[in-house]
């Protein structure tokens, strides 16, 4: 079959790759203790849940289900697996499951094996996961497996002609809790009916996130009493040249910037653009933070609690391969600002149409759009709250998966 010929090339492209490569090393590394690691923690006699989800953002739409289930029925265990290293090793110490670890490439052998050591109660494979393998496996070991926030479009393989294989990959979940009606459509044309729209776990997740937020006196200290501090997070080199040349030319404005990318040679070509005072928020303290007009945020972990401090925020990523996560400020209730490569991103979509959130697509436009926010107090409050109210009014998907789930 293809599908195992692809999954073989890959697993070798893996390995040539390991030798020259961190990512791929890590995985491979991971890959080789798996078995060991899961006979060595999987407990016999107990029910294990099993999540998996490929990377960070998937784990994070998924986290909230894993938390409710854990809160609910403590009985149960939880296994997590990843497939991408950067969900991994950021999340492997994570104590909401009881193991985490890589997912064994989708095999036969291995995953007769992997489940063979398991032996999982019911499985959650969280939106983009349509492993074939462990799909058909799992279906006909009678486990109960549920697709969550997955979401369908026309362009997908399962809906074109040549994609009888995948569609057939489908009819192995037990249930589909799918982000939105037109994903439940396109499903319905190919014979999947057993489809619930429930929206995205992801709305749960940030506010949930905005609950926890952490109180960062040096970011207080830095914003101070100014009333039109800009965050911007995940920012790429060419959303950073717009917004820093405003930032230079507006000394009644504050930056707190967080990229995406947070390599010496990055934020030393951020500083050559600065006109104005700033400080690295690891090098900040009490004193140098009050004579910066710029905090360049230079480690991880931050940015959902800092977007809180922020009177407007925008989101990198929209001169590129698109957007990063909107919600994550739009929870926040304030103006979300962000490039013009945003149609692939539904969030993005419904945030403008909700009048939550505005792109740009030059200085321009930002310099107009900036402008208005600033002196236009009743439209900056509007939009804000526009973006808040959809965040909370999209939440919920996580309570009606769990009222459908038999435990």
């Amino acid at each position: 079959m293809l599908y195992n010929l692809a999954i073989v090339v890959y697993d070798l492209l893996v390995h040539l790759i390991a030798p020259f490569s961190r990512k791929p090393r890590k995985m491979m590394k991971g890959h080789w203790v798996v078995y060991e690691l899961l006979r060595q923690q999987v407990e016999k006699g107990e029910k294990y849940i099993w999540f998996h989800a490929a990377s960070l953002g998937e784990f994070e739409q998924g986290r909230p289900l894993i938390e409710q289930i854990r809160a609910k029925y403590p009985s149960y265990k939880i296994l997590l697996t990843f497939f991408s290293p950067s969900g991994y090793e950021v999340r492997k110490h994570y104590r909401g499951a009881d193991i985490v670890c890589y997912l064994p490439f989708d095999k036969p052998r291995n995953v007769k094996k992997f489940l063979g050591i398991v032996n999982p109660c019911m499985a959650f494979f969280i939106k983009y996961e349509f492993w074939k393998n462990y799909l058909d496996e799992l279906h006909k070991r009678r486990i109960p497996v549920y697709s969550v926030s997955s979401i369908f479009r026309r362009d997908q393989i399962f809906f074109k002609w040549y994609g009888g294989t995948y569609r057939g990959v489908l009819k192995d979940f037990d249930h589909l809790f799918v982000q939105n009606e037109a994903s439940k459509r396109y499903l319905s044309k190919i014979g999947i009916n057993r489809v619930t729209v429930v929206g995205d776990t992801r709305f749960d997740r940030v506010l949930q996130i905005r609950e926890e937020a952490k109180d960062l006196p040096l970011v207080q200290k830095f914003k101070g009493e100014n009333s039109f501090t800009f965050v911007a997070g995940s920012s790429w080199g060419p959303d950073e040249d717009l917004f820093l040349e405003y930032f230079n030319n507006h000394p009644e404005m504050k930056l707190i910037i967080a990229p995406h990318v947070i390599e010496e040679n990055h934020l030393v070509e951020i500083i050559s653009k600065l006109k104005r005072p700033y400080v690295r928020y690891t090098r900040a303290d009490e004193r140098n933070v009050l004579r910066a007009d710029c905090l360049i945020i230079d480690c991880f972990g931050l940015l959902s609690s800092i977007y809180r401090y922020g009177e407007i925020a925008y989101i990198g990523g929209g001169f590129g391969v698109g957007i990063h996560n909107t919600l994550e400020a739009a929870v926040y209730g304030i103006p979300v600002v962000f490039g013009p490569k945003y149609h692939k991103f539904m969030e993005a979509r419904q945030l403008i149409e909700a009048k939550g959130a505005y792109s740009i697509k030059d200085y321009e436009e930002l310099n107009e759009l900036l402008e208005r926010l600033k002196t236009d107090e009743a439209f900056m409050q509007e939009t804000g709250a526009n973006a808040g109210y959809y965040v909370t009014s999209n939440s919920g998907a996580t309570d009606k998966v769990m009222q459908m789930i038999n435990f």
